[in-house]
């Protein structure tokens, strides 16, 4: 099998549609499926296109030595999804001439008392990293402009990024794989914000390509500095699921390749809450650095939108205004 023009065109100029359900794994409070797997169902949409032209990304690894990495994940779910659903995934590319990335836009339909809805909208750039860890391969030419030797570029830095620091000790297997507590680095990266850090060793589990730390690695880090920190507010998940039956529920995320973090380094994660918007949402910045030589490096940025639903039955919720103990935990100040 060979790489033809045809295969191209037909990955940026055909819309292809494919029917997938979600994982069981994301169900976490009655039947509903949560953001990062709504997000899974983004990915593999994105990956049977590039199967569909006849570009898989085993092939593209196995014989043309390139990666197929979503480096650019930007998502809205306008109606949420329950175990046992399908959706129909379309999706359609958005790729430009001069562009140096693929771009589509996917679209996930859900049936409702016997009507179709638009269920998610979604924007997702791919990169084909070329690998660097095994003996290189020859890139076709039709993908040449495509290909990169490293992923980034997606957005600005921010402004700790090139900051010289001094790390500490603290995620040895023998201290645990995490900290949240003191740290030089967070101590940088966190001052003066309403924030929330985490230091964290990647495992081999969150990657793939050999070492590189994957976008599924990235949702599953969002979804648990969430966790996180609003434990550290004093407003666990569990603890407002018991108190009043509330749930958190995300409409909006969006992660952004700038650089690449590597297995078995410690990345930092702060979790910097911007706005709450009419008590009913909020939204928050994540961003992630590692450390290299002594200097801090942004490997990805992204924001997230979070409110609460309460239900009062198994089937169906509504979202719930925030009181003002949630206010004041969002906002940095204990409750009163």
């Amino acid at each position: 099998m060979t790489v033809t023009a045809e295969a191209v065109k037909a990955l940026v100029q055909t819309e292809s549609t494919v029917r997938l359900r979600p994982r069981y794994e994301g169900s976490n409070i009655n039947t509903w499926i949560g953001f990062k797997h709504v997000n899974y169902l983004v990915e593999e949409a994105v990956l049977e296109h590039f199967r569909a032209a006849g570009l898989g990304s085993r092939f593209l690894f196995e014989q043309h030595g390139l990666g197929l990495d979503l480096a650019d994940l930007d998502t809205r779910i306008l109606h949420a999804f329950h175990q046992d659903d399908e959706a129909r995934a379309v999706v359609v590319p958005r790729t430009k001439d001069d562009d140096g990335h693929l771009s589509f836009a996917v679209t996930l339909f859900v049936e409702r008392d016997g009507k179709e809805l638009k269920a998610v909208t979604s924007k997702v750039k791919v990169a084909l990293r070329v690998d660097s860890y095994l003996a290189a391969a020859e890139v076709p030419a039709e993908l040449s402009r495509f290909a990169t030797t490293g992923i980034g570029g997606f957005a600005e830095f921010g402004e700790h990024h090139g900051a010289e620091v001094t790390e500490a000790a603290t995620t040895a297997l023998s201290a645990g794989r995490g900290t949240t507590g003191d740290d030089p680095v967070l101590a940088r990266l966190l001052a003066g914000r309403n924030a929330f850090g985490w230091k964290w060793r990647i495992p081999y589990p969150y990657c793939h390509f050999n070492e590189r730390f994957a976008m599924s690695g990235y949702l599953r880090q969002v979804e648990e500095v969430v966790d996180l920190f609003l434990a550290d507010r004093g407003v666990s998940i569990k603890t407002l699921l018991d108190d009043r039956k509330w749930i958190p529920v995300v409409p909006h995320s969006r992660v952004q390749f700038l650089g690449e973090a590597l297995m078995e380094e410690d990345l930092y994660t702060v979790f910097t809450v911007e706005e709450v918007f009419k008590d009913l949402t909020y939204t928050a910045r994540t961003d992630f650095y590692v450390v290299r030589d002594g200097r801090l490096v942004q490997t990805a940025t992204g924001r997230i939108t979070h409110g609460y639903a309460v239900f009062g039955d198994r089937t169906d919720w509504s979202l719930v205004g925030f009181d003002d103990r949630v206010v004041r935990a969002f906002s940095g100040h204990p409750a009163a």
